[in-house]
């Protein structure tokens, strides 16, 4: 039986902080096997304050992911299976009219939760998608003149098909420029496809997820990572990765400031996980890939998971060509 989430003091240090982030982590890996790497990718997202888009073939445990997230935090879930005919009130809400008192009454929609799951976004019109653009902005909700605020923390984890799938709509840029990372999971690994086959039995993977964490703690860890230490040398870093997108002949649109921006907030969680106050290099470098590659444009005509992974490799280039400071 899950536990009740746990309210938790402040985190005091990078070393608590990376405690925290730990525990998350380890309940992640108790619903997708196999995946500590993603599982970790996933906690730095949040913690770093940023949305964060799965991309994969179905059948990968790319929603199981995210409701462990939501379990483990103990933060309030809503999960939303993008559709064809699903319409922007459907997730944002509504005004209802009361007979009893002859006045109209805002509804919430399944997106006023602390941790939302677009379940197949990209299966839903771009009117649609549209609407989730304020509330992945600035955290809120603005309908028939009145603006509506969303429960703290506030996370978007969505998960897509390939654009090849039957019955997709590319996502546009606008929206996905606002997810902080794009990952991927994949195939487990052989081995611990056949252990889960020998030992699953029909239990459902997110059973064994218990709630360590809750709202005030992954505010107070957000707090933290935003105060972290980036300085001047690891700044310029950045710019100059940045430019270097811009400057490719391979590459049409390069590093907008808003995913300069991203990276430096997502660097800032990355080292929490060595129990540091400062930022390094070597967490820019760790981070470029999923915070960059689904913002760059290619010259090239490739869509899909060729145009992704062909990003990542100009980015991996990118990275051994700019010299990061000492």
């Amino acid at each position: 039986m899950n536990q009740p989430a746990r309210v938790l003091s402040p985190v005091p240090s990078p070393a608590s902080a990376r405690s925290a982030m730990e525990r998350i982590a380890a309940q992640l890996g108790r619903a997708v096997q196999g995946k500590e790497a993603q599982a970790q990718l996933v906690v730095t997202c949040l913690v770093a304050g940023g949305h964060l888009l799965l991309e994969d073939v179905p059948g990968v445990g790319k929603t199981t992911l995210a409701e462990a997230l939501a379990r483990a935090c103990g933060l309030s879930f809503a999960r939303v299976q993008f559709t064809a005919d699903l319409m922007p009130a459907d997730i944002l809400g509504a005004q209802v009219f009361h007979a009893q008192s002859a006045t109209f009454q805002f509804r919430p929609g399944p997106l006023f939760r602390q941790l939302v799951l677009a379940d197949e976004l990209n299966r839903a019109p771009p009117r649609t998608q549209s609407a989730l653009l304020e509330a992945m902005a600035q955290g809120q909700v603005s309908l028939d003149g009145a603006t509506y605020p969303l429960p703290a923390p506030f996370t978007v984890v969505a998960t897509q098909n390939p654009v090849d799938f039957s019955g997709t709509y590319p996502l546009p840029d606008s929206q996905l420029d606002r997810f902080m990372m794009r990952m991927s999971l994949g195939h487990p690994a052989p081995e611990v496809e056949s252990r889960l086959l020998a030992t699953r039995g029909g239990v459902p993977p997110l059973d064994a997820v218990e709630s360590v964490s809750g709202p005030e703690e992954v505010a107070s860890l957000r707090a933290l990572a935003a105060e972290l230490k980036l300085d001047g040398a690891v700044a310029d870093y950045v710019v100059q990765l940045a430019t270097a997108t811009r400057q490719h002949g391979d590459i049409e649109r390069g590093a907008s400031t808003r995913a300069v921006l991203a990276l430096g907030a997502a660097a800032r969680a990355q080292a929490l996980w060595e129990s540091r106050d400062f930022v390094t290099p070597g967490d820019v470098r760790a981070l470029l890939v999923p915070c960059w590659a689904h913002r760059v444009l290619l010259r090239s005509a490739v869509q899909g998971v060729s145009a992704r992974d062909e990003a990542a490799h100009l980015l991996e280039e990118i990275s051994r060509k700019v010299p990061a400071p000492r």
